[in-house]
């Protein structure tokens, strides 16, 4: 019986590796990692250092251990050098293996900015646990500098959780961004507005409408030239400007990509047998057939469960629902569900205090419906209540909070 074999161990493959072996008991099955194959929850590493987390204390399980538990063989530390759709074969560093379905969940790749100066090989990303130790390392061995100064490129939405968790930590944050506000591509503008007020309370400096042209080494600091011609010194510098779908794998086995992996509603990719989820795949909606990546826990969670049945025979639709986006700031946190693009010259944002302080931002499109939203304080029950208004006319939509 040939395996199904998982390229990858994050949350992507090891939900989809949990949720077969639900169903299936005895087919193989094969992950195979370039790294060493524990399970950690990625989210939760922009915000440790308030809660003075080591790397080693963010995995849970090794991979031996999430071996044992799935009854999976996990080859750690093998890098996958080619994929044969025809062949049905993969082939890495360890040897060659045959599949009788594959899936991809190799996740996405930090993008660098391409920056000038004799220091800009030391900017940081952090986009792994083993990147978090090297980041951890980097700041704990600012040993002169108390508190330590972090530039931190980029205002989305890890920027801004590791800029309150370092500031909560009790270090010197200071964030660069192109937009005029921080979250600008998620929140309406209020709420962006209320983020910056709380960060900046905690101490975090913002330089936005600019962006960073190089990083320079100073006597015994950091130079981050801005375009706008200001210099931020900095210990340690991180860039925090998003993720692109690694799609190496993917051009090498011919699949169909855009931004990401193109998969159909079921995960398949525009070969036989081999599905996509994660940061790598695009998602195709029922409703639309619009196609988008989803870096999110949500979607992850529900692509992961529909194509662990389909693997097992039962053809399962991965149903995309909204589902918010929660931004882990304590000092301002969120709930977040941003408007489609093409709807924002069109629509607009209403917003309303509550007499308890909450702010609830409303997103209207053309015709008048709730097409987004954004709410701080939050709990369930208000963004359950919100999200029953999506679709709903203002008078309806309103009603909700």
């Amino acid at each position: 019986m040939k395996p199904i074999i998982i390229i990858g161990a994050g949350l992507a493959a090891y939900t989809v590796a949990r949720e077969f072996r639900k169903l299936d008991k005895t087919t193989p099955l094969i992950m195979i990692t370039a790294d060493s194959g524990g399970f950690y929850s990625k989210p939760m590493l922009s915000n440790a250092f308030a809660h003075g987390k080591q790397a080693e204390q963010m995995v849970t399980h090794s991979a031996t251990q999430m071996a044992e538990q799935l009854n999976a063989t996990i080859h750690a530390n093998t890098h996958v050098t080619g994929i044969d759709p025809l062949a049905k074969t993969v082939t890495t560093d360890a040897g060659v293996f045959e599949y009788e379905k594959l899936v991809l969940a190799n996740g996405a790749q930090a993008i660098h900015l391409g920056l000038k100066g004799d220091a800009a090989d030391q900017v940081l990303s952090v986009n792994h646990v083993d990147d978090y130790a090297k980041f951890r390392a980097h700041i704990s061995s600012q040993k002169n500098a108390d508190p330590v100064r972090v530039a931190i490129l980029g205002a989305g939405l890890i920027g801004c959780e590791f800029a309150d968790d370092l500031a909560g930590a009790g270090h010197s944050v200071t964030l660069v961004d192109p937009s005029s506000r921080p979250l600008a591509a998620l929140a309406a503008p209020a709420l962006s507005a209320k983020l910056q007020a709380a960060l900046s309370a905690r101490g975090v400096t913002f330089h936005l409408n600019t962006v960073a042209e190089s990083v320079s080494q100073g006597d015994n600091e950091l130079r981050v030239t801005l375009a706008d011609g200001t210099t931020v010194e900095a210990d340690v510098v991180l860039s925090a400007v998003g993720l692109r779908p690694d799609l190496r794998l993917a051009h090498a086995a011919q699949l169909k990509t855009n931004r990401g992996i193109i998969i159909d509603t079921y995960g398949q990719t525009s070969a036989a047998d081999i599905y996509a989820l994660g940061d790598c795949a695009e998602y195709t909606f029922v409703a639309d057939g619009s196609t988008h990546t989803l870096p999110y826990i949500t979607p992850i969670m529900t692509a992961g469960r529909a194509i662990a049945k389909t693997l097992t025979g039962e053809k399962t639709v991965i149903d995309l629902k909204p589902s918010p986006v929660l931004i882990k700031t304590p000092s301002y946190p969120l709930a977040l569900i941003p408007p489609a693009p093409h709807m924002i010259a069109s629509g607009s944002w209403q917003d309303e205090v509550t007499e308890t302080g909450r702010c609830i931002c409303r997103f209207y499109d053309a015709e008048g419906k709730l097409a987004g939203f954004g709410v701080s304080p939050h709990d369930n029950a208000i963004r359950q209540e919100l999200l029953g208004g999506l679709g709903q006319p203002a008078s309806t939509a309103a009603a909700a909070g």
